[in-house]
This record gives C-alpha cells, structure tokens and sequence, in this order.
C-alpha cells in the first residue's frame, strides 16, 4: 500500500508547507483539495472554510501544472484530487477534470447529492444517476476515473449502495472512496462484505476515524446520541479489521489519511498516523 494524506486536514500549513512536511515525514503522495471555499467566520484556517491547504475550482486548471511541479520536486504523488464538484454541475466537474489531467491525477472525487431522508430517496437516486452518465461520459474524454466517495448524509452512505448506484457504469470511468470512518456515523457493513461487493469499482480509501458520544436527553424518552471525529487509534473503526479485509479483497492500493481530529499537534498526528498504516499493512502482508 502506499499512503498520502487529503490536504483537507491540512487547514494550516500553505501548499508549500504541506509537501515538504510530508516528504520528510516519507509520505508517497498527496490528495490535493480543490473547491471555491468560503472564508473561515473567525480568521482562523478550519478544514471546510479559510483552508489554506485548498487550491481555488476556479483557477485549478491554470495553477494544475505549477501544483504538478510543486508535488514531484517534494518526491509525492497525487492519486486523486479531493474536489468538491457536484455531479449535477457538469460546467463544475469539467473544470475540474481538466485540472486533475493536466496534473497528471488518474482520479478525482465527483460528489454525489446530499440526502436527509426529508424526501423520497428512488427519485432523487434516478436523477443523480442520469448526471453520472454525464459525468462517466467527461472522464472517460479527458482520461480520468470519477470517483464517488461513500459519505454519511448522501444519497451513497454504505458500500452496498454505492456499488448499485455504479453498477451499470463501466470501472475504467468511475469508482469509489471506501471511507469506514464516514460509515460510523451511518451506512457500517462488515468491511470485507462491502469491500467484496464494490469489486472493480473500489478504486481509493480514506482512513480516519469516530465515535459516538452521548448529546442528552431524546425527546420522549432515553438519550440521543451523535457522532464526532476521533484520533486514528482511538474510535469506532476497527483498523486491524479493516486491513485484513483490505488485504483479503487483494486491494494494494492508495490509503489516504482524512484526519478531523485536534486532540493532537499536527505532526504528531502525521508521523504516528502513518506509523500506525505501516504496521497494520505490514502485518496482514506477513
């Protein structure tokens, strides 16, 4: 296996920063994230706002070769981009696969639509699948793999229904993020059921971790629960489990690490985070 890390938990460092640290730390790659984003409310750089590890939709085909050279001279990879385009935005996911092209990305996240359960569910999943056709169509034009990543609040929160979702669409052109970690909070299966069932189509996966903590009283009775972020040793997703399914399904490929947790300083958090992959992975090849 080899590891990289989304630059969405990277909200401090500047592009520059982010490859020479984790070069040094002896990272493979990076995930580069790439989105219009808002300004963060406190002036504070935050993962989802004022992310100076973000490079700008608008511009990313301009600044992809700059970006490129900046990647290679640090020794890293870029096995996917983390965009943020929406499939149902093809001006949006055009822009961005012509960037991941030019930076010689074979892959990029391409989102599918939220979902809250406020609305009947086979509707929306029928329109969205008529915008992937769309968006297997562009990849397949400029030479890169959709991805769509299994996500909590999406019409794709486990595995099972991320591979019916792509199941008509041919694996050269798309695939999908296995993230165990946004599966706590909803769409858990047995890792290795849902590893199996993707089959051709898991294409990258996103390591980090949860947990579920106690919010206070439910209204008629008992406690209501919510999910928050947790270090990487230290929730909900079972590693050593996840490795051996991993490793089970035959997958060698790119882990990238999506860390939310603060608990720790940055450098902590990289260096034992990937210490931790690397011995994982090099039990379950033992």
């Amino acid at each position: 296996m080899r590891f990289a890390v989304f630059t969405v938990g990277l909200p401090e460092l500047t592009p520059e920063e982010a490859v020479a640290t984790l070069g040094e730390l002896g990272y493979d790659g990076v995930e580069w994230r790439v989105v219009d984003q808002q300004p963060s409310p406190d002036g504070r750089p935050g993962f989802w706002a004022g992310n100076r590890c973000t490079w700008p939709l608008a511009t990313f085909p301009e600044d992809a070769l700059r970006v490129r050279a900046m990647t290679g001279g640090a020794g890293l990879e870029t096995p996917v981009v983390g965009a943020y385009a929406g499939c149902d935005d093809p001006a949006a996911v055009e822009r961005a696969m012509r960037g991941a092209a030019l930076l010689g990305a074979p892959a990029l996240r391409i989102n599918v639509p939220k979902y809250d359960g406020e609305s009947a569910y086979l509707p929306l999943r029928d329109r969205a699948l008529g915008q992937y056709r769309e968006v297997a169509a562009l990849a397949r034009r400029h030479g890169v793999r959709a991805l769509a990543e299994i996500h909590h609040g999406s019409l794709l929160p486990s595995a099972s229904a991320a591979a019916a979702f792509l199941e008509a669409f041919d694996p050269q052109d798309v695939g999908v993020i296995h993230d165990a970690g946004n599966m706590v909070h909803e769409g858990h299966e047995q890792y290795r059921l849902g590893l199996e069932t993707l089959g051709p189509y898991l294409a990258h996966v996103h390591l980090k971790n949860a947990r579920w903590v106690a919010a206070g009283p439910r209204p008629g009775g008992g406690t209501a629960w919510r999910a928050e972020w947790a270090p990487l040793s230290d929730g909900l997703v079972d590693l050593p489990a996840l490795f051996r399914a991993l490793r089970r399904v035959g997958y060698d490929g790119w882990v990238s690490f999506e860390d939310f947790s603060t608990e720790r300083p940055l450098t902590d958090r990289l260096r034992d985070n990937l210490a931790l992959a690397r011995r994982l992975s090099a039990e379950v090849s033992g």
